[in-house]
């Protein structure tokens, strides 16, 4: 398949469910991408989205996780882990089908991980054990309103 942004698609485990982002406009799974939406505005795009991003998570300023140096599209089933309220209520906060900007950091000095996902909207850090386990909400705001 041919994509917009670069990635190997050989190399994805969802290849065999993906729609390609070429052929389907930068909607492979019917949601949008944001990656592919940054690359169709033009040379330096994504970078530049990447970099803001890197900015807003470092600028969280959370102790106890590694610095955040890359981020990589990943699709939302993938990071939509269920987390608690107070209410006792569970939320998922992505769309399963749109791709997102994220990573997975250890949490220093513990086995735990932090997930990291966002769009240029809205930014996510969340803590959780092994396989998604216990997930906690740490920050969830709205970071950037594109104009």
């Amino acid at each position: 398949m041919k994509t917009i942004c670069g990635v190997n698609c050989k190399e994805c485990g969802w290849s065999g469910e993906c729609q390609g982002c070429a052929e389907t406009g930068g909607r492979p799974f019917g949601g949008e991408c944001v990656a592919a939406r940054y690359c169709q505005k033009g040379e330096g795009a994504l970078c530049a989205l990447k970099e803001q991003l890197l900015a807003a998570f470092r600028a969280l300023a959370i102790a106890d996780m590694e610095e955040v140096t890359e981020l990589h599209p990943l699709r939302g089933s993938f990071i939509n882990i269920a987390y608690p309220l107070p209410s006792g209520q569970t939320v998922k906060l992505w769309d399963d089908n749109k791709i997102y900007l994220g990573n997975q950091l250890h949490k220093k000095g513990g086995d735990r991980c932090y997930g990291i996902a966002a769009d240029d909207q809205y930014l996510m850090v969340a803590e959780y054990g092994e396989n998604g386990s216990n997930a906690e909400i740490v920050v969830f705001k709205r970071w950037n309103i594109p104009a």
